[in-house]
């Protein structure tokens, strides 16, 4: 039996699959893309029910094609968001395999490229590109044992309210995930407790603006690393409900038992870190600062945007801010589930190359591996703070496969003098 070969295997179908496919594809580079379940599965599966776009679709999309029929300004549904990704792959005409899932990848000895053993054979490729994304292995830290009497869930697997257990509920962590889904348990008459850790807090929305225009116009989408010491720190911001700033008074007043990061559990008591305050008003200088950012933008260039000063206006401290919990004991408070909105972890043990570091953390620059003929796509901060977004991935994509483009023309050189340039190799 033939083995099948290819110039560039993709690994992954989600929005940097497809995105490179066609930039692939303009380079005239030969390429399979195999995806282990559907074309955009992480959001059909890998989403609650109800969440809708964290950016509106005017912004959060391909600059190839628009969402048709929906209003620019919408946040959009997650299935709308995996129909607009499959409609995008049959426009550039991506060559995707689903059901296909990438086992083992091996340089071969002596030939150069890769032997790639799949779920449907053994291809051959001269180069690889893992597109597996950000949100590869949902992480849930060892605090609370399995067998204590607590139903614990990742983010990852929350659909609804009613998937849940009678009783209260603890989410930990509050990045936009975790807050979101503790407003939507709220809002669903659950009795909710939520743990809250170090965050950046950006408007929604500012002098009739939306914070993503605001960030392009600030020149922040393209920043190229994150400031020291931010590492952990996550962004919460929300388009449910029309879109709203994401703010945690607001959440307490409501109905919400803030609490501050989570630290411990003995005896069915979870402990918390005295850092709910502090943790608050950090978030807090984060808003205010988007807030002077944009106000000084609009006097140094004189657009005409309508003041709102009652954006600096809080809403009233609610009382777990003001005398914050230490512990809460779930049989007394009736907690009956934890949901941990705890992030992801990346996992490329499947390729097996020197390509990594200590904690199996790709070595890249921009994407670009170490390791001849191995690229990485949808990493967060690959090139920018946009990376991890539909159109920041796009121009990610477009890197790589210009990255690839040169490197067929440097392979098919003979020794007579040519420019290496993406175009040459058409």
């Amino acid at each position: 039996m033939s083995i099948e070969k290819t110039d560039t295997l993709v690994v992954g179908a989600g929005q940097a699959g497809i995105a490179l496919s066609e930039h692939l594809g303009n380079n005239n580079v030969p390429h399979i893309i195999l995806e282990k379940n559907r074309t955009a599965e992480a959001w059909r599966t890998g989403r609650w029910d109800a969440l809708v776009a964290n950016g509106p679709c005017w912004h959060d999309r391909f600059p190839s094609l628009q969402f048709k029929g929906d209003d620019p300004d919408a946040f959009v549904p997650k299935d709308r968001v995996a129909e607009y990704l499959v409609e995008y792959a049959e426009m550039v005409k991506a060559p995707i395999r689903e059901g296909v899932e990438v086992l083992k990848a091996e340089r071969l000895p002596g030939e150069g490229g890769f032997k790639v053993e799949t779920s449907a054979g053994e291809i051959h490729a001269k180069r690889i590109v893992a597109a597996t994304g950000a949100f590869q292995h949902p992480v849930i830290p060892p605090i609370v044992p399995e067998t204590a009497d607590v139903k614990q869930l990742h983010s990852f697997y929350y659909k609804n309210p009613e998937q849940l257990p009678e009783g209260a509920v603890m989410v930990v962590g509050a990045g936009s995930s975790g807050a979101q889904i503790a407003d939507e348990l709220n809002r669903a008459g659950r009795k909710v407790f939520l743990s809250v850790g170090p965050h950046d807090r950006p408007p929604r929305r500012y002098r009739t603006r939306d914070n993503v225009w605001w960030l392009g116009v600030l020149g922040l989408w393209d920043m190229a690393a994150q400031k020291p010491g931010t590492e952990h720190v996550t962004i919460s911001v929300s388009g449910a409900h029309g879109g709203h700033t994401m703010d945690f008074r607001r959440l307490g007043n409501e109905g919400v038992t803030l609490t501050g990061l989570t630290k411990g559990f003995e005896s069915g008591v979870l402990s918390f870190a005295d850092d709910l305050q502090a943790n608050v008003a950090a978030g807090d200088a984060n808003y205010l600062e988007m807030l002077d950012m944009a106000d000084a933008y609009i006097e140094r260039t004189g657009i005409d945007l309508p003041e709102e000063p009652e954006a600096r206006e809080p809403f009233a401290d609610p009382d777990s801010l003001i005398n914050p919990l230490t512990s809460v004991d779930f049989a007394q408070e009736g907690i009956t589930t934890i949901i941990w909105a705890t992030g992801f972890r990346q996992d490329f043990s499947w390729i097996k190359a020197d390509a990594f570091d200590a904690k199996g953390a790709p070595i890249h620059q921009r994407g670009v591996s170490v390791e001849p003929d191995i690229y990485f796509l949808g990493l967060p901060w690959q090139s920018r703070r946009g990376s991890t977004f539909i159109w920041g991935v796009w121009h990610d994509a477009k890197y790589i496969a210009d990255q690839i483009a040169i490197q067929r023309a440097y392979a098919d050189y003979e020794g007579e003098a040519a420019i290496i340039t993406p175009a040459a190799a058409e």
